[in-house]
């Protein structure tokens, strides 16, 4: 999904044409390491085991 219309700007609908929608790229890679971070330092397991208690 791009955030401007190729109409618009025809120097950008050339570069991602060329080098691909790195924004939309850089967004994807950013929400998966966000999604590997939350599950790397979830600990609400350790908080429900009763070992912790």
């Amino acid at each position: 999904m791009s955030f401007t219309d190729s109409t618009d700007a025809p120097i950008y609908a050339g570069l991602v044409e060329e080098h691909g929608d790195v924004p939309a790229e850089v967004r994807r890679v950013a929400e998966e390491t966000m999604r590997e971070a939350d599950r790397a330092i979830d600990f609400s397991d350790l908080r429900r085991s009763p070992v912790y208690r």
